[in-house]
């Protein structure tokens, strides 16, 4: 259940970082976009968040974490080889491909701090399934101790 879950969360990941109209990927900039300084589009989003408003800096900073914390969690559940370097490199990647896909489709930008959060929000998915994995272990154990 949790791989079948796993893929339908990656179609929908996919979809939401490159096609959603609600995320504003309406059309294909003429130009290639892209930031490589670490900070400075979060740095932006705070500086500006009363020009922005809420729901941008919190799509932008919030968003970009939250996303990723389902991957962390899936990923850690759905391989053998999981723990938080795994967990790391592998949330580091897929982010890494979607925003180079961004930047060569011209759909977006490519933005290193996008990478950042993405990767926290992998890690927080991680942490999340460990959490999870310990309560599971705890119930299981109470209910062979019962038998």
């Amino acid at each position: 259940m949790g791989k079948v879950m796993f893929v339908l969360y990656i179609f929908f990941l996919l979809y939401f970082l490159i096609f959603s109209d609600w995320y504003g990927r309406t059309g294909v900039y003429v130009e290639y976009r892209y930031n490589l300084i670490l900070f400075k589009e979060i740095k932006r989003f705070i500086e500006y968040r009363e020009e922005l408003g809420a729901f941008a800096v919190f799509t932008n900073l919030f968003g970009n974490i939250l996303i990723f914390v389902p991957y962390g969690f899936f990923i850690s559940m759905a391989s053998r080889a999981r723990g938080f370097f795994m967990t790391l490199f592998y949330s580091f990647g897929l982010s890494l491909c979607v925003e180079i896909f961004q930047l060569i489709t011209k759909v977006g930008s490519f933005d290193v701090d996008d990478i950042l959060l993405n990767t926290i929000g992998g890690l927080l998915g991680y942490i999340f399934f460990i959490i999870c994995n310990m309560i599971r272990r705890r119930h299981n154990g109470r209910r062979k101790k019962r038998r």
